[in-house]
Parts: C-alpha cells; structure tokens; sequence
C-alpha cells in the first residue's frame, strides 16, 4: 500500500484538465447534458460526486450554463471551443510585458496550413 499513493498522486490529473474533459463532452453534445450523462462522455472515468463538482466550478466561473428550461440540472457550454480559446491567447498576450513580442513567436511556429489560414484570414479583415 506504501508504493500505491505515490502512484495514484502521479496519475492524477489537474483541475484544468478535468475541466477541458467535461467542457469537450458538453461541446460534442447537441443539447444540455446532465452530471450522469456527462460522465458517462467521459467514460465514466471520474466519479459522479467530481463531475458535479466540475460542472458547479465551470459554473461559476461562466463556463457552462445550466438549463433553465426542459431538464433539471443539465448543463451546456457557455462558450464554444474555439471562442475559449481565443480568449485564453488574449489573455496570455495581455499579462505578458511584449505581447508583439509574444504574437511574433506564436506566429512563427504555426503549422503551414495554419499560416495560410492566418493569411487568408488577415487578408479578409483587410479587404
């Protein structure tokens, strides 16, 4: 039993990490999930008392929304995936002290396909 807590602290996951696996369940879902349902998305990896844990933290930081109408307790993403993220890249570039800086090296090490979209995208915004 010794060697077993160190091996169970090790493939623990991180709060964040648990928070992107129930967000990228409710994101695959087409309508509002409950706390069973979201665990069974994710495998039913996690018990359903960290589930519901999760869900009231997303909750409160204004990730997911619970569902006013039809279901009791069921929950829907806030924000979609690519909209979360695009708030976290502007929130990095905006704590670091060289944003351009930071969007330089970002920018660099995009994919070619991801450059192109950028290009296309920029090019778009300017027409």
């Amino acid at each position: 039993m010794a060697g077993r807590g160190s091996r169970d602290r090790a493939e623990r996951r991180s709060a964040g990490e648990l928070e992107h696996e129930v967000l990228a369940a409710l994101w695959a879902a087409d309508r509002p999930l409950t706390p069973a349902e979201v665990q069974a998305g994710i495998d039913g990896a996690l018990a359903y008392n960290t589930v519901h844990t999760i869900l009231k933290r997303l909750y409160d930081k204004g990730l997911v929304l619970r569902d006013a109408e039809g279901r009791r307790g069921a929950y829907r993403a806030a924000k979609d995936a690519a909209q979360l993220t695009a708030e976290a890249m502007h929130e990095a570039l905006d704590r670091g002290p060289d944003p351009i800086g930071a969007l330089r090296r970002f920018v660099t090490g995009l994919s070619a396909e991801e450059e192109r979209a950028l290009r296309e995208l920029l090019t778009a915004d300017g027409a």
